[in-house]
């Protein structure tokens, strides 16, 4: 089946074709890039919700609970990009938050979905917007992101959404990790989830004081507290997603995206030059320019202009270097400078 061919049967409601897409597109390669090319003109990008939070804090429980809320709001067409852990073995995802959402397996207007980094130039960072757009291509009008965690990454999958939602537990430590990880930045809506437990009025205080001291924002990260296992204050929480895109508006939504997709763009070309970077450091030519550093014979911006030489010609990118002489006629990746051991 042709990419296109595979493309028309997603967006045709075809649930065996998006999936084969979508695990195209994660799996990275000469395919997923034709394949990305289609899905970045075959539609406009979905509203998103990205979920995060750390492990065991209840967001697969709330992400069950927010495709209830969308679609008895009328949502038609609900997805989940559930974010796994990568297994071991096979290299794909655990597969634990399909198994948590299994209330919607038969419902038509619902799909889920997860996955792992695997192949893909970028990693998550690249492969999750993909996957979006390959969503909303196929019609489907909201997307939940729900990450494993709140590393680096998590965050960054995470806050690359329309509104992103940061769940924590009672207990959940000081306001000072949570600066540390980003959290408050990212963070648009807060929830305490597992609210039934002690210690829930002294973490949504906690997070009250946070923002307290945070920088002046335009909007107000709101903090609702749930309990996700029996709904308890999910109709809030779906309510104060629903105020921040409104605050949002059209404009301010776009402008996001502009700014998601200028990162996005920065990324794939660092992960492209740092690929291209690995295979220039190695080899007798690397060689010869390290041990030039090493017996102080050249600075490390003397050597670093020759190797990004290779890069395209790049040069002259560190403000006030001497033009590169660092190894004349050396070939980093390649044969060795013909004075590097004189």
């Amino acid at each position: 089946m042709s990419d296109s061919e595979l493309l028309e049967r997603a967006r045709g409601g075809d649930r065996v074709a998006l999936a084969r897409l979508l695990s195209l597109l994660e799996n990275g390669g000469g395919r997923a890039r034709a394949l990305g090319a289609l899905v970045y003109r075959a539609g406009s990008e979905p509203d998103t919700v990205g979920i995060t939070g750390a492990p065991g804090a209840g967001k697969s429980t709330l992400t069950d609970r927010l495709v209830s809320a969308a679609r008895e709001e009328g949502r038609r067409e609900v997805a989940v990009v559930a974010v796994d852990p990568t297994s071991p073995f096979s290299g794909g995802a655990i597969l634990g938050d399909r198994v948590r959402m299994q209330g919607h397996a038969l419902d038509d207007g619902v799909f889920i979905r997860s996955m792992a980094t695997r192949g893909q130039l970028g990693g998550l960072a690249v492969a999750v917007p993909e996957a979006i757009r390959a969503l909303g291509a196929a019609g489907f009008g909201l997307v939940l992101v729900e990450t494993v965690g709140v590393g680096q990454v998590e965050v960054e999958v995470a806050g690359a959404t329309d509104t992103t939602v940061v769940v924590v537990n009672p207990g959940w430590g000081d306001s000072v990790q949570a600066a540390k990880a980003g959290l408050l930045e990212v963070a648009d809506v807060f929830v305490v989830n597992k609210a039934d437990r002690p210690g829930a009025s002294a973490t949504r205080r906690d997070l009250e004081q946070m923002l307290d001291m945070g920088a002046h924002r335009d909007w107000r990260p709101p903090v609702v507290e749930t309990v996700g296992v029996d709904g308890k204050g999910v109709e809030e929480l779906w309510a104060a997603i629903i105020s921040h895109r409104h605050h949002l508006g059209g404009s301010a939504v776009e402008s996001r995206r502009a700014e998601r997709a200028a990162r996005l763009v920065r990324r794939v070309a660092a992960a492209a030059i740092e690929r291209e970077l690995d295979s220039l450091c190695s080899g007798p030519g690397y060689e010869d320019l390290v041990r030039l550093v090493v017996e102080g014979r050249a600075d490390p911006f003397e050597a670093a202009e020759q190797l990004l030489a290779g890069i395209a010609g790049i040069s002259g990118i560190f403000p006030g270097a001497r033009p590169s002489q660092a190894a004349p006629g050396a070939q980093p990746g390649g044969t060795s400078a013909t004075n590097a051991t004189s």
